[in-house]
């Protein structure tokens, strides 16, 4: 149960003073549902002005603030057009207020004819005249007083303003409560943080990096916890002991030596597995390591000690790919394998789930459907979760129910990691890296071609299909938008130019198809009738079709390391040399050179993972917004680097030394599970 203590934080927003319907929705929009997160809602940034007499003192782009006289108000018959006020200073020049929509209401109100009054904002050019586009601020008087201040610029939706969001962040702030501290002394005297109500205050008060820090810290604390004491939960629950025989893996048929890495991770699996506390693993593993040969040797352990085994793909494409891949592999075995997702129904689908049911199917394959409440198993006891970082920690607990003991978990990802990120996000689990590459497998060649060049790269396109083998191509968007500002190749206007050049060699496939096209696509492609795949990248994770030897990707200055890396995983899976062009557009930033570079330069994923992380530093990182969310809200990727494992020694440090949860210090650190909603750590502790 959340502590009394902290009540007041998870009222409602609406119990704050001026809050009612209409300003709640733009609230829950931006996340902002309790006076919490109205607390942690920190600033994005802060604008500090200069007061000037006139606006000879001031420069364009400027924030200024300048008393000035209203002469005039200038309204146009188009409602979309401007609504100008104009003014002077008190030298005389003049200075054009400039307001848009219902913005032009206010500005009557705010700025009467003749009045005096004191106005903010940054200074721009309107023709040869200065403007000021949406005041800051209009003040009748003590406007001076706005150039002294450092004022916080917050995220917004439509219907919320600045000075609305700071008078409620401000109302907010003034019910934190006196709570107890939860980081060491030393520590925070090391890096002289302050308490935690003082350090939200400041961060909303101003560029003070020591409170940020200790914010971000906090919220580091209390991810760290909570995955131990998942990790805790899941030793002291009673799994089935999995001793298989040897028996099916023997009559594994593959084409291939396993690696050392492989073999390795398999070994370690198998011992995970001979134990009664469920396993908790995550097998991480370049582009095209071997993943699936390890999982499936997992999965034949739980067959041979007459159990079953589920693997969870989060698409059905994936699904389907997987399933096509297992039963092949699993054929020799005599291991039973099915395919279940939400489009099957009628009497396959009874077949299936009665298979399930009476232990006539060994292992099953599918999506979410595998776990709904109608699909019952004998006697579930490994299951597999593929693209781990789609899947949150609270679903992965949820699995518990659908075996007569908690089941063993085994997770994959495809998608290199740095070691900090892993830390954060799958703390709670061992792991298991294959940073090996099968032997036999060739170097992907890897060239960057200018935009300029596209009927160049179509033209050898062309010839590359004539050979018998197979293309990718590779767009950021969907289809073309009215609201782009430039041109961003859009994969249905790049289909279209390619199928009158191919004709009926060419299909699309993206994520806003239905199903049923998006299958059709692809088995016309897997099966070698299609010659080029037009794609978005729905095709980053799970499609191997080894006779395709070229992917294009178009503008792919726009795709992050590890994505442009997935990508060119698509090729290189078959005998024949690979190639991946990388089309770059016309104007690239110095990051983006040096992350086509990078390409260019290795095929290793794990060093790419790193290099993504340090090329995007704070800013959007692959690996967090294209491939999953990072858990945080509050800590900068930065700060992650800089303050992530430190944190982490300090959880491992107070769960093993310090009595948990249950010391002085580990009661602290439960306000601190509420405070960033990682309450289900406090759960797991209580068995709840």
């Amino acid at each position: 149960m959340r502590p009394d203590i902290l009540n007041p934080l998870f009222a409602e927003t609406d119990t704050l003073e001026g809050v009612g319907p209409k300003l709640k929705k733009p609230l829950e929009k931006l996340g902002l549902t309790r006076l919490r997160d109205v607390a942690y809602h920190l600033p994005e940034r802060f604008v500090t002005r200069r007061a000037v007499e006139t606006l000879d003192e001031a420069g364009e782009g400027e924030q200024i603030v300048i008393a000035v006289t209203v002469t005039e108000h200038r309204a146009s018959g188009n409602r979309r057009a401007p609504y100008r006020v104009f003014a002077q200073d008190s030298a005389g020049n003049v200075l054009v207020l400039t307001f848009f929509g219902r913005a032009s209401y206010t500005a009557k109100k705010q700025l009467p004819m003749d009045a005096k009054r004191w106005v903010a904002g940054k200074l721009d050019r309107y023709g040869d005249m200065l403007q000021i586009v949406h005041p800051d601020h209009v003040l009748e008087e003590g406007g001076e007083t706005l150039g002294h201040l450092c004022e916080p610029v917050y995220r917004l939706s439509e219907g919320l303003t600045q000075p609305r969001v700071s008078g409620l962040v401000e109302q907010s702030l003034a019910k934190l409560p006196d709570l107890p501290e939860w980081i060491e002394t030393h520590q925070l005297d090391k890096e002289e943080w302050p308490a935690w109500s003082d350090a939200i205050k400041l961060a909303h008060k101003g560029e003070h990096g020591k409170a940020r820090d200790r914010l971000a810290y906090d919220e580091l604390l209390a991810n760290s916890l909570a995955l131990m004491l998942v990790r805790a939960d899941n030793r002291k629950r009673r799994g089935q002991p999995l001793m298989g025989d040897g028996g099916l893996r023997d009559k594994l048929d593959l084409p291939f030596e396993m690696t050392g890495a492989q073999t390795r991770s398999i070994r370690e699996i198998e011992g995970d597995l001979a134990q009664e506390a469920p396993m908790l693993r995550l097998l991480q593993g370049d582009v095209g390591a071997g993943k699936t040969v390890v999982a499936l040797a997992g999965m034949l352990i739980a067959v041979e000690a007459s159990t079953q085994a589920a693997l969870l793909a989060p698409t059905e494409i994936l699904a389907r790919q997987h399933y096509e891949t297992m039963r092949k592999l699993a054929e020799p075995t005599g291991a039973r394998v099915a395919l279940l997702t939400g489009r099957d129904k009628g009497k396959v689908r009874e077949a299936t789930l009665m298979g399930l049911l009476d232990g006539s199917i060994d292992i099953v394959v599918g999506t979410h459907a595998i776990f709904q409440d109608k699909v019952a198993y004998k006697n579930l006891t490994m299951v597999v979760i593929d693209e781990q970082h789609r899947f949150g920690v609270g679903q992965r607990l949820m699995l518990a129910n659908k075996g007569k003991a908690a089941p063993h978990v085994l997770a994959m990802t495809a998608t290199p990691i740095p070691r900090t990120l892993t830390l954060a996000q799958y703390g709670e689990l061992d792991v298991s890296k294959l940073d090996e590459l099968p032997p036999g497998r060739q170097a992907i060649e890897t060239r960057v071609v200018g935009q300029a060049r596209l009927d160049e790269v179509a033209a050898g396109v062309e010839r590359h299909i004539t050979t018998g083998q197979q293309a990718y191509w590779v767009c950021p968007m969907v289809r073309e938008s009215d609201f782009m500002t430039e041109d961003i190749a859009a994969a249905e206007a790049r289909y279209a130019h390619l199928a009158e050049r191919f004709g009926k060699d060419v299909v699309l496939v993206h994520g806003q198809l239905t199903p049923e096209l998006k299958d059709a696509a692809m088995e016309r492609f897997a099966s070698g009738d299609a010659k080029v795949l037009v794609a978005t990248t729905v095709i980053e994770v799970g499609v191997d079709v080894p006779n395709a030897t070229l992917m294009v990707i178009e503008q792919a200055e726009r795709f992050g390391l590890a994505q442009l890396h997935q990508l060119r995983g698509r090729v290189g899976r078959g005998a024949e040399k690979s190639v991946c062009l990388l089309v770059r557009g016309d104007t690239l930033s110095e990051t983006a050179r040096e992350r086509l570079a990078l390409m260019r330069e290795t095929q290793d994923g794990f060093r790419l993972a790193e290099e993504d992380l340090r090329l995007r530093g704070g800013g959007e990182l692959l690996g967090t917004r294209q491939s999953g969310d990072t858990p945080f809200s509050v800590a900068s990727l930065d700060q992650i680097t800089k303050l992530l494992p430190v944190a982490y020694a300090d959880a491992q440090m107070l769960m093993e030394h310090h009595g948990g949860l249950d010391g002085a210090r580990g009661e602290a650190a439960r306000m601190l599970l509420y405070l960033f909603d990682r309450d289900w750590g406090v759960r797991t502790l209580r068995g709840g």
